[in-house]
């Protein structure tokens, strides 16, 4: 069986619920941004969209202050590097909800592996 690949992170999102991965998906966010010392501590309860804009505002804040430990974080979550720099980088916005759907697919295909292997 292969990876079904998102197209939007509503989308993904969407299938985690479905597949009743959704809470495996929020602790593998919140157990990788631990190791990367930037803890979002993401209840169990949040909802999707709720879930996409604290992951939004977290890594625009990170992009703007903390760039190094942003850098880290895509490093240790393995958001795949020639991904990240095909984005366009001019609206600060724009490429932190990009970069969040790029975080959001790779959490989640840790967690759709390790629930089918």
């Amino acid at each position: 069986m292969n990876f079904p690949v998102p197209l939007s992170a509503d989308e993904l999102l969407q299938t985690a619920e479905k597949e009743e991965l959704y809470q495996k998906l929020i602790e593998q966010i919140n157990k990788d941004f631990n190791l990367a010392n930037e803890g979002v501590d993401i209840p169990n309860s949040t909802s999707a969209h709720e879930l996409k804009v604290q992951l939004h505002e977290k890594i625009y804040r990170l992009i703007q202050y903390k760039f190094a430990e942003y850098l880290n974080l895509l490093y240790i979550i393995d958001v795949p590097e020639d991904q990240v720099k095909k984005l366009d980088g001019s609206d600060i916005l724009e490429l932190s909800e990009q970069v969040v759907f790029l975080l959001l697919k790779r959490e989640w295909m840790k967690v759709w592996y390790r629930n089918r292997f």
